[in-house]
């Protein structure tokens, strides 16, 4: 069995067919998807979904890319990380591709969302995007703890410096692209316990279906690939990354009923 780690299914293109994206979930056993949280206006409709479905997950944030984004305090992050079906803060982190100028406000946000799991307990999905060195130092600083470096395509050492902090290395469809070389050459050396996939659905779709609608079925290409650059069974990789999963996401019970 496997599980999407990181998925927007509260989307409208995904959420417009949810019954057959559950569906494929099944075919390609995928048990569990974790539904991100990246706006407060909607947090409701992440958070519906997951009390919704059993096999699926919710998390609380606010996405770095939007300065005018409306916020949740430190305390209402820890108010809605109570409800059972929330499991993770985020996702957070810094982003350097899409804001420009004095980014002190998507600092602070980032360092409001660390203090938040910090108090909770819960981890921290993690964002950056052209920003490393800052976002490896905020979370240094402001003492990041646990938690998943998601869709990661940063190369060896800043793997190293997250894993370093006790942190998790998330690998999405981006990894089986052949321009991905050094990315695949991460996700060879990233240590078996360490590793998630997820699909960032409805982004990046992996191949076979690159360019078309990405959705949480399709993380069982992430995983072949990562079996196939590491040298190992399928199975093994998808057993691993499942393990690795609960054991990061500790509040999400481990055994679940079939979707």
């Amino acid at each position: 069995m496997l599980v999407d780690s990181h998925c927007h299914l509260n989307f409208p293109d995904l959420a417009a067919r949810l019954p057959e994206v559950l569906a494929r979930m099944e075919e390609n056993c995928v048990e569990l998807a974790l539904v991100i949280g990246v706006t407060r206006s909607d947090y409701p409709s992440v958070l519906a979904l997951a009390e919704a479905h059993p096999h699926l997950y919710a998390t609380v944030g606010i996405h770095p890319d939007d300065k005018d984004a409306a916020e949740f305090s430190e305390d209402e992050l820890i108010e809605h990380a109570a409800h059972p079906k929330v499991v993770g803060i985020g996702e957070t982190g810094l982003d350097y591709h899409w804001c420009k100028g004095d980014l002190a406000w998507q600092h602070e946000r980032f360092r409001v969302h660390i203090r938040a799991a910090r108090r909770t307990g819960l981890p921290l999905i993690i964002h950056t995007r052209e920003s490393a060195a800052d976002t490896l130092r905020i979370m240094k600083e402001s003492g990041a703890e646990r938690g998943v470096m998601h869709c990661f395509t940063e190369n060896r050492e800043v793997a190293k410096a997250a894993l370093d902090l006790g942190f998790y290395i998330s690998f999405s469809g981006i990894v089986t692209f052949k321009s991905a070389q050094e990315l695949k050459e991460v996700a060879k050396m990233v240590p078996l316990d360490r590793i998630l996939v997820e699909t960032d659905s409805p982004y990046l779709a992996p191949v076979p279906f690159r360019g078309k609608q990405n959705e949480p079925g399709f993380v069982r290409h992430v995983a072949e690939h990562v079996a196939e650059l590491r040298g190992m069974p399928f199975e093994a990789l998808a057993e691993a990354t499942t393990d690795n999963f609960y054991t990061l996401f500790s509040k999400v019970p481990r055994l679940l009923g079939q979707p």
